[in-house]
């Protein structure tokens, strides 16, 4: 078994589709064994982004991270990363195939729903960020 690290970002949460995406998730074979609502302050949102630091859109994502509440997640299944990442769909939830979380959810690339690790590594970082080794079931 694999964890990855997810996000119901503000747009969804906001929208009301948390319930949905949950629903999906566990439709789609994940255990969830973290799960917290928080709202990230700007600081968080730049700790957590630090490795976009430099792009052009670092600004608008921290911002857009830190508007409103969200869902953190810890998933697990087997190859969890790359089943996830196929769940979520492209991050334009306009090229995302039918059937995906970003194409049900997503209203444009910069509010596209939900957030994942893109490997392994990634995710351990990312599931450390948010949540002690206690809080997962």
């Amino acid at each position: 078994m694999e964890r990855t690290f997810a996000i119901i970002k503000p747009d969804a949460f906001a929208a009301g589709s948390a319930g949905k995406i949950l629903a999906r998730i566990y439709q789609e074979g994940f255990k969830v064994v973290g799960l917290k609502k928080l709202f990230l302050s700007k600081r968080e949102a730049e700790g957590f982004y630090h490795v976009h630091r430099e792009r052009p859109f670092f600004g608008e994502l921290t911002d857009f991270m830190s508007s409103g509440g969200c869902i953190a997640m810890v998933l697990e299944a087997d190859v969890a990363v790359k089943k996830w990442r196929d769940l979520m769909g492209a991050t334009n939830p306009g090229e995302a195939a039918e059937g995906t979380l970003r194409k049900e959810f997503g209203a444009s690339i910069g509010e596209n729903a939900v957030h994942g690790s893109d490997a392994p590594e990634t995710a351990a970082f990312e599931i450390s960020y948010f949540f002690a080794g206690l809080e997962l079931l």
